[in-house]
C-alpha cells in the first residue's frame, strides 16, 4: 500500500473504545448505554472533551446531536460530515456505532497533528438515540437533523410518562426549533459513516473492508390484540378469546410471508412482546407486540404489510379478537450512488482487501440521505455477532476502517 499521511494511531483508537466502554449501566448485561440516561450523558461529556482537546468547535443542535467541527480553507463550501452513534441496545457491545464516531475523532486528530488543511469544513457527529428507543422510534437525532421528527413522534411517551420532546430537552436539544435549525439539501456536501458489518460476510470471505452498496428500509409497527381475560381452569377451549394464541398466530403469519421467495431479500422480526395480565392461571386478555420488516425494496415492504394486515383481520374475525396495527416509524431504503461507491472503493482497496455488500441494518445514513449523498464502509464482525455482549471487531480492523475513511475524506474533499 502507498504511504498515507493520515494513517491512524491504532493504540489510541483502542484506548478510546475501551474508555467509552466504561460509561455503561452496570445493572444491565453487556455494555449497555441507553440514550437519555446518566451513562449516555457521561460518555458524551467525555467525547465532548476529546473534541475540544483537538481544537474542534463543539455544539449541541436542536435534536441534541453532539457536533464537533473544524474549518476548511474555503468557507463557502458545505461541510463533509462523518457520523454515527454512541448509544447501545440493552446488552449490546462495544463497537456498534461507537467505532464510527471515534473514527471521525481520530481523523481530526491526525489532520491537526499533520497540519493537513481540507477545503471543506469537517463535522463529526454523535447522533442522538440511533437504536430503537423507549419511545418506539430509532434514529432520533438524525431524523431531527433533517426535520423528520413529527409532532406525533415528539409527543410519544416512554413507560415512565416522559415524552420524547422532554427527553430531547433534557439532553440539551431544542425541539421547538427543530424545523428552523434543520439541515437542508445542499447544506451538507457528503455524509460518510464507518460501521461494523453486524454480519458474517466480510469475515467468511476473508475481506477486511466492505463498500456498502445500499441500506435496507425498516418499517416498524405496534400490534395490539384484545381478547377477554378469564379463568384458565374453568373456561373450555372452545369458549376462549385468547389474545396470546391469536398474537402467536399473527407472528407465525409474518414469518411465513417473509420466508416466501421475493424479488429482493426481506426479513421480518417480532422481538418485543407484552402480555396482560401475564399470569399462569389466567387466559391472556391483551397482547402488545412490535414488529419490523426490512428490505432494499420499499414497495415490497408495503406489499408484505398489506398482506399481513389482511391476515390479521381474518384471524381477528375467526377468533373474535380486536386487532389494531399502528405504524411506529419508517426509514426508507437507499442505494448508494455509483460515483460515491467508486471513490470509497478506491480508498478501501488502497488500504486492505475489499468487498461490496449491502447493509441489512439501518443507520443514521438512511436519514441523512434525504439531504445529501451518503457513503458507508464496513469492518468485519467476529462470527457475525452484534447487538450482544459477544460483539467484537479486531482493533486492527477498526484502524484499517479509519484509514480507509480518511482516504475517502481526502479524495472527496478534492472532488466535491
Amino acid at each position: 500500500m502507498d504511504h498515507f499521511p493520515l494513517k491512524p494511531n491504532p493504540k489510541r483508537i483502542q484506548q478510546d473504545i475501551e474508555t467509552m466502554a466504561t460509561f455503561v449501566d452496570r445493572t444491565k448485561p453487556g455494555w449497555t448505554r441507553r440514550p437519555f440516561t446518566t451513562w449516555y450523558e457521561q460518555g458524551r461529556n467525555w467525547l465532548r472533551q476529546q473534541m475540544l482537546a483537538c481544537g474542534m468547535e463543539v455544539e449541541i443542535d436542536a435534536a441534541a446531536n453532539l457536533i464537533g467541527r473544524i474549518a476548511g480553507s474555503e468557507s463557502n463550501l458545505p461541510p463533509i460530515m462523518i457520523g454515527s452513534h454512541t448509544d447501545t441496545v440493552t446488552g449490546g457491545g462495544r463497537f456498534d456505532g461507537i467505532v464510527g464516531v471515534l473514527a471521525g475523532l481520530e481523523i481530526v486528530r491526525r489532520i491537526k497533528e499533520t497540519g493537513t488543511l481540507l477545503r471543506h469544513p469537517l463535522e463529526i457527529v454523535d447522533f442522538t438515540a440511533e437504536e430503537p428507543s423507549e419511545f418506539g422510534i430509532s434514529t432520533i437525532g438524525s431524523r431531527g437533523m433533517v426535520n423528520n421528527l413529527t409532532e406525533e413522534m415528539l409527543a410519544r411517551q416512554d413507560m415512565t410518562g416522559l415524552s420524547l420532546r422532554d427527553a430531547i430537552k433534557m439532553a440539551g436539544g431544542d425541539p421547538e426549533r427543530l424545523a428552523a435549525r434543520a439541515r437542508k439539501k445542499g447544506e451538507v456536501a457528503l455524509y460518510l459513516e464507518l460501521h461494523i458489518e453486524q454480519g458474517p460476510v466480510l469475515e467468511q470471505t476473508h475481506n477486511q473492508l466492505g463498500v456498502v452498496t445500499g441500506i435496507v428500509g425498516i418499517h416498524r409497527y405496534r400490534v395490539v390484540v384484545e381478547g377477554k381475560a378469564n379463568h384458565a381452569g374453568t373456561t373450555p377451549m372452545d369458549m376462549r378469546f385468547d389474545a396470546l394464541t391469536g398474537a402467536s398466530q399473527l407472528i407465525l403469519e409474518l414469518e411465513a410471508i417473509c420466508r416466501e421467495p421475493h424479488v429482493e431479500p426481506v426479513v421480518g422480526t417480532v422481538g418485543k412482546l407484552h402480555v396482560e395480565p401475564n399470569a399462569a392461571n389466567v387466559i391472556p386478555g391483551s397482547v402488545m407486540f412490535e414488529l419490523e420488516v426490512r428490505s432494499l425494496d420499499t414497495g415490497l415492504l408495503e406489499q408484505i404489510m398489506r398482506r399481513f394486515q389482511k391476515r390479521a383481520a381474518e384471524i381477528g374475525k375467526s377468533r373474535t379478537l380486536n386487532i389494531s396495527i399502528d405504524s411506529l416509524s419508517k426509514s426508507e431504503a437507499i442505494r448508494v450512488d455509483e460515483t460515491i461507491r467508486q471513490v470509497i472503493a478506491e480508498a478501501c482497496q488502497n488500504t486492505a482487501k475489499t468487498a461490496y455488500l449491502p447493509s441489512g441494518a439501518g443507520h443514521d445514513a438512511n436519514q441523512l440521505a434525504k439531504i445529501a449523498p451518503i457513503g458507508m464502509i464496513f469492518v468485519p464482525s467476529k462470527d457475525g455477532r452484534s447487538h450482544c455482549s459477544e460483539e467484537w471487531t479486531d482493533y486492527a480492523d477498526v484502524a484499517r476502517g479509519v484509514e480507509a475513511l480518511a482516504r475517502a475524506v481526502m479524495s472527496f474533499d478534492q472532488q466535491l
